[in-house]
């Protein structure tokens, strides 16, 4: 599981009463180091040890995550891969061997959102996908409470009540229909912000060469030396801006903190360090401006 994200993506595997390995990101994508947990249950095999059955990676703020060590590992060891695509519907990879094929489609599972805060929403709840028809009848199956017959009130299962309503539903495709113009306003937005930050002492969120990320939220690190996100925060908001720090690393949540973990630095520093800006894809360009000036403003108050 990646240790960066929000807490429902490792909560999921919890109510499944599953043990949790929590990995590190790295800083090329800020997503799961990928190759390190290959290499480290590369180890775990040639030493005999306990491998794990499902690896959830979360392509975390609409960038995608480097799969291909996590297909080697279920072409090697039939691993499985749940693909927590929340946050980036409609990424995809632009180049290499998987060149073509969007987030959420390379897992046995993959999971959306459509949160309110999301490119397209239905409200709330999301979506699951898989190309296994038996895996997608069991999946509807659960979540309609594991009803077999709709008028005798037999369940053979211990079932869940997670569709989306019939109204919920009819929102999402007529909010499908939005998607491409949405993809293309939150590119257009970090090209934007892109040009606006590059002379602040800011790091700018990752962009894989091989990457075609959708930027769903648009994070910067500050210079640790020149000021502390906290006070970025509140100055922004003191000039009536809404940023947010990100995600606290699984690992320093009270429920996961005695979870076994692989290292957990570059997690902290993403944590420490970082902010998340406005990026709606409602925002004006002269409100993003407003949001670049303020930030400008924030990192150059003395003190």
């Amino acid at each position: 599981m990646s240790d960066f994200t929000f807490i429902a993506s490792v909560n999921a595997i919890r109510y499944t009463g599953a043990d949790v390995l929590l990995v590190d990101s790295e800083p090329r994508t800020w997503n799961m180091d990928t190759e390190m947990l290959r290499d480290h249950v590369v180890r775990r095999a040639t030493r005999g040890g306990r491998l794990p059955d499902i690896v959830e990676v979360v392509h975390a703020l609409g960038h995608p995550a480097d799969l291909e060590p996590l297909l080697e590992l279920r072409e090697r060891f039939g691993i499985r891969i749940v693909e927590d695509a929340a946050e980036s519907l409609g990424a995809g990879w632009s180049g290499g061997p998987l060149s073509g094929r969007q987030t959420g489609t390379l897992g046995e599972f993959g999971c959306y959102s459509f949160n309110g805060n999301k490119i397209i929403t239905t409200g709330a709840g999301g979506m699951i996908t898989t190309d296994d028809p038996d895996d997608a009848a069991r999946a509807k199956h659960l979540t309609t409470q594991a009803k077999v017959q709709a008028s005798s009130y037999l369940h053979d299962d211990v079932g869940y009540n997670y569709r989306l309503s019939n109204l919920s539903a009819a929102l999402g495709v007529a909010q499908l229909e939005q998607l491409p113009g949405r993809i293309h306003r939150k590119r257009q937005i970090a090209r934007h912000y892109a040009e606006q930050l590059r002379e602040l002492p800011l790091t700018l969120p990752p962009h894989a060469q091989w990457a075609d990320p959708t930027f769903w939220l648009y994070s910067v690190l500050v210079d640790p030396s020149r000021s502390e996100p906290e006070t970025v925060v509140a100055r922004l908001a003191a000039d009536g801006v809404e940023a947010r720090l990100v995600w606290r690393p699984m690992h320093r949540q009270p429920p996961y903190a005695t979870a076994d973990r692989l290292n957990g630095s570059i997690a902290d520093r993403l944590h420490d360090l970082g902010i998340s800006l406005p990026s709606s894809a409602h925002l004006t360009t002269e409100q993003q401006r407003r949001v670049s000036a303020g930030l400008s403003a924030a990192l150059t108050v003395p003190g």
